[in-house]
């Protein structure tokens, strides 16, 4: 995603994230080649495409052909006001071959990564109530020490009204289903990955199709707008975003909105954030159910919560339980070969799920 420095967007909802320097960059698309491999079949690794952004193979722009980008899944681009965290997952930053110096220096960067097994390299939170996005960077992460680390993760689910419950519990779900795919597998360790969450931080359009109808469908850029020589249309929205520590400055491609958003905004912004507004349609060619529903504090009373209740009570029951959430696994520049079980990963993950755990029960 965009909002993630380095990674490129491409019009065709795929980003490019650019191959690191060897052996990182080769190790990451060898590790993408072996899993999304057409002839594999072995099921775990099979199992683990559903928790990585889908590969589609390396691209390099036609005027820098040694520039090879991998190009992947934009996780984030079903959604209209992305929330978005990433979380560095394990106790060890550094991998088994890594240089002396080099690990001092990974310790030295979050020395309590051992105990507890994971680090906030970033989060980008959508504010319903100021319209406008809060972002943290990997020192806001790194400042987090055990007594603070369940506050420092929970401001992640909160919209400036409310905790979202709902997104934490079906991170928890999410989570889990990555752990119990390493309890099951010993071919694969992951040493300084981490997992990308994401969620729908508007209020206005929640959308829940009933048919097959996907969003992505709805809203795939019209062929119209790419040219065939133009692979990479950049509509001028390149923002230098910051320079990293290494002096690499870093960039970011803006993404155009597909026609079908900019009318969808367009009907949305007429109504002001701080009214109400149920609706379920049910049309019957394609079988959506539209509930926009805003709500802030001073109308949770009264007769919204019976009309919530009605609209919810007509849904399907899994839209009920799962708020739009994706958990993915990203970073593969250090995965090794392993004969063992990711003890470390798998620390990582636990603790991790004992924090969401009690940011849900509290």
């Amino acid at each position: 995603s965009a909002s993630l420095l380095g990674i490129l967007q491409h019009p065709d909802g795929t980003v490019l994230k650019q191959l690191q320097p060897p052996p990182r960059g080769p190790r990451e698309q060898e590790f993408y080649n072996k899993v999304y491999d057409s002839d594999c079949c072995d099921s775990i690794l099979l199992e683990l495409r559903e928790y990585l952004p889908k590969y589609f193979g390396v691209w390099s722009p036609p005027t820098a052909p040694n520039d090879t980008y991998l190009k992947l899944e934009d996780v984030t681009r079903k959604f209209n006001k992305p929330c978005i965290m990433d979380v560095k997952i394990g106790q060890k930053s550094y991998d088994p071959y890594a240089s002396a110096e080099k690990i001092q220096q990974q310790v030295s960067k979050y020395p309590l990564m051992e105990e507890i097994g994971f680090l906030v390299l970033g989060m980008r939170v959508y504010h319903v109530s100021s319209d406008s996005y809060e972002t943290q960077n990997q020192h806001y992460g790194r400042s987090l020490t055990k007594e603070t680390v369940k506050d420092g993760i929970s401001k992640f689910f909160h919209s400036g009204y409310c905790l979202r419950k709902d997104v934490v519990a079906a991170s928890i779900r999410k989570v889990e289903k990555i752990l119990e795919w390493f309890e099951g597998q010993t071919q694969l360790n992951f040493y300084a990955s981490s997992l990308l969450f994401v969620y729908e931080g508007s209020c206005q359009a929640t959308t829940v199709r009933l048919s097959d109808v996907t969003l992505e469908e709805k809203r795939r850029v019209p062929k119209g707008l790419l040219s065939s020589g133009d692979v990479l249309e950049y509509n001028n929205n390149i923002h230098v975003i910051n320079s990293t520590e290494n002096g690499k400055i870093e960039t970011s491609v803006s993404k155009g909105l597909s026609k079908f958003y900019a009318l969808h905004k367009k009907s949305c912004s007429k109504r002001h954030h701080s009214q109400l507004s149920l609706k379920v349609e049910n049309s019957e060619q394609d079988n959506v159910w539209k509930t926009g529903t805003c709500i802030t504090q001073e109308h949770l009373n009264g007769n919204v919560l019976p009309q919530l209740e009605k609209v919810f009570y007509h849904m399907p029951a899994e839209t009920k339980e799962s708020a739009n959430v994706e958990v993915r696994m990203i970073d593969f520049a250090h995965v090794f070969p392993s004969s063992t079980k990711d003890e470390g990963y798998i620390y990582g993950l636990k603790n991790l799920i004992t924090v969401l755990q009690n940011i849900l029960d509290n």
